[in-house]
């Protein structure tokens, strides 16, 4: 039976890796991790070579990502007569590129020789290339491991310790514990890999209930203003529909209750004009800026307008009740093939069609604070830029909440908005701050420093959200002051044991 197995091990490992995207958001199937990391293991651990575990290891990293980042494509069929035949493309792409990091894993924990040490070494290494992944190229750190904690607010505090990071460590340390016992089926075993997974998920548990008790929450004076127009995508950047669109932001902004908003907030990209540039239009803002607050928009920003070789920035724009811009932020953590493309220069002549299509913006400068008189200070993230862990706020000037602007109409009605809005409450857990999300067609949400959310606009849902910031709207956590720190050590030192117990009697 054994033999049988290892012997397909190519298709097990790839079934493996496809099951466990079923645990990540919004699906949450978590036991499934149990099956799916446990037989990696024990697929690794029978591996007759490192060449063996090295394939173990990039099939079910292959399918993981293939699969868990399969809602990329639904952004490529928007225009299916255009980009649709790149869906296959991509698909393969994420898995033959994105497979590497949890096959390299695979193939150093092989070097562990034991089924304890292999357990450890591979749980450390899937965490490091986490981190790696996060800053490689640019980096993408999408489904993190321990996002498939975020079904409880409870369980996903201990990232305010170690990040997410640390999440994904405790998560591989439980779902690989029955590998343990049925690498040897005895009583012994049994016990400890029983224990292991009580304990962390006790710890967990305990931990989480306990520090949300400690910060039980309460309202502010500062009301906000969330505005989700629900505009279709097809529509969005439509010439013909761009004056109604903003006509449909104002009218949403002026609903009842307008005169008590200190900001109204609308999301990425919202006005579709340069907005420093285009008097006319900017002139039609003034009807959304709330009487004795502030407007928060998302447009594009241009510099050197005349000039041929202008630049374009995706920004955050602050405008005050005279319709006088007051602060901007650039976004600085660009997409790859969506912003702009690396080496656009030297692609072949066959692919300049599509790498036209794709826009050549220009990063902003980093995380910045905007102080505004009587507000509390705001940090602005866009986008995608809300997911890379410990990049989102200026550790040395923090400010007090966050407004993350962002356009999901891109990928329907597919997992990738919902991933997006547990990436954002992941960022509140570790820095301990109030995130702002505002999405054009959703999921717009105000979300606590604990990760809950205080309230939300539905995805592909029209509407408003008149919502008070927490009246604690930041606090320290050991990870906002250590970062990556902290993960890093605790990884080296379970290599450490790993390194020991391989030369230990089993």
């Amino acid at each position: 039976m054994k033999a049988k197995l290892i012997k397909h091990y190519r298709l097990l490992s790839f079934l493996s890796g496809w099951l466990a995207v079923a645990a990540l958001p919004p699906w949450y199937a978590f036991p499934i991790l149990f099956v799916s990391f446990s037989l990696l293991l024990w697929l690794i651990d029978n591996s007759a070579t490192k060449g063996m575990a090295f394939k173990s290891g990039y099939y079910f990293g292959f399918a993981f990502f293939a699969f868990g980042l399969a809602w990329i494509n639904n952004a490529l069929l928007l225009d299916a007569e255009a980009f649709g035949w790149l869906v296959p493309i991509t698909f393969l792409a994420s898995g033959f590129f994105f497979g590497l990091f949890i096959a390299i894993p695979a193939w150093l924990s092989w070097y562990a020789k034991k089924d304890w040490a292999r357990y450890l070494a591979f749980t450390a290494l899937f965490v490091i290339f986490e981190w790696i992944r996060s800053f490689f190229l640019t980096g993408f750190p999408w489904n993190l491991l321990g996002s498939a904690l975020a079904f409880s607010n409870i369980l996903i505090q201990a990232a305010g310790l170690g990040g997410t990071y640390f999440l994904s460590l405790l998560v591989l340390l439980a779902a690989g514990a029955p590998f343990l016992y049925f690498n040897s089926k005895s009583k012994k075993r049994l016990i400890t890999s029983v224990s292991i997974i009580a304990v962390i998920l006790v710890f967990l548990g305990g931990f989480g209930y306990f520090k949300i008790k400690a910060h039980p929450h309460q309202a502010s004076s500062s009301i906000i203003r969330l505005v989700q127009p629900a505009i279709p995508q097809s529509l969005k950047w439509n010439a013909a529909a761009l004056s109604d669109n903003l006509e449909q932001y104002i009218k949403l902004s002026q609903l009842p209750g307008f005169d008590n908003v200190d900001f109204t907030i609308w999301g990425e990209t919202a006005f579709p004009y340069a907005l420093e540039q285009d008097v006319y239009h900017r002139q039609m803002l003034q009807y959304a800026i709330p009487p004795q607050g502030y407007l928060i928009t998302g447009a594009l920003r241009y510099e050197d307008i005349q000039d041929a070789s202008y630049k374009v920035y995706n920004s955050l724009f602050v405008l005050d009740k005279s319709n006088k811009i007051i602060a901007t932020y650039d976004k600085f953590h660009l997409v790859p093939f969506g912003e702009y493309i690396p080496l656009r220069k030297y692609l072949p002549e066959w692919i300049r069609p599509v790498a036209n299509a794709i826009g050549s913006f220009q990063a902003g400068k980093g995380p910045e604070i905007i102080t505004i008189p009587g507000q509390p200070s705001l940090g602005g993230l866009i986008c995608y830029e809300v997911i890379f862990p410990h990049q989102i706020l200026d550790k040395n000037n923090r400010p007090q909440w966050i407004v993350n602007l962002t356009n999901d109409g891109w990928y329907g009605d597919s997992a990738g908005p919902h991933q997006h809005l547990e990436a954002a409450r992941l960022r509140a857990v570790e820095e301990g701050i109030t995130i702002a999300r505002v999405a054009g067609s959703g999921i717009s949400a105000l979300i606590s420093p604990l990760g809950t959310v205080l309230g939300q606009i539905p995805l592909h849902k029209q509407g408003i959200l008149d919502i008070a910031l927490p009246k604690e709207p930041q606090f320290s956590t050991t990870y906002s002051r250590l970062g990556n720190s902290l993960i890093l050590l605790i990884c080296s030192l379970l290599l450490g044991v790993a390194f020991v117990q391989k030369n230990a009697n089993n």
